[in-house]
């Protein structure tokens, strides 16, 4: 379908990932309203798990925040999957919670996490702009460096 948020992808030249299936019993987002809640996404590209490893120890903070980003194109393709293809339903993008598998004493969390909040603002313009955490850990899931979960209003 396109419309708006397709042609600011097009022009951008982003092409978003395949919304990935669900990795253990939880489903990939819910619907309370005009609220979209969308789970948790990791840097997985086309099936293939990217960015593995720990940032300030295996990877650059530029690496954590490419694996941020993403995180937040699969966000943008679950929240796609989530408004029947129409992204120009989505009215605003309200929350994202960022993680990142660090180094104890690595306090560039925010950098990292730019990744994702930066794309929310280039694809949703002003509409994009959301309120945030930036959170540090020692392990994520399948040992990759970012994932971030989002919130979104619904038109």
């Amino acid at each position: 379908m396109s419309g708006r948020i397709e042609a600011r992808l097009k022009e951008l030249k982003i092409e978003l990932p395949k919304p990935a299936a669900p990795a253990a019993n939880y489903v990939p987002y819910t619907i309370s309203g005009r609220l979209l809640f969308v789970a948790g996404q990791i840097p997985v590209l086309n099936g293939q798990i990217k960015y593995v490893g720990t940032v300030g120890q295996d990877l650059s903070i530029e690496d954590g925040a490419a694996a941020a980003r993403l995180c937040g194109l699969n966000l943008i393709a679950q929240a796609k999957a989530a408004c029947g293809g129409n992204l120009d339903k989505v009215g605003r993008v309200l929350k994202l919670v960022g993680f990142v598998q660090c180094t104890t004493g690595f306090r560039d969390q925010p950098k990292v996490v730019n990744g994702a909040s930066d794309l929310m603002v280039q694809v949703f313009g002003d509409l994009g702009r959301h309120a945030r955490v930036a959170v540090g850990t020692n392990a994520l899931p399948l040992g990759v460096a970012a994932e971030v979960e989002g919130t979104f209003e619904l038109l």
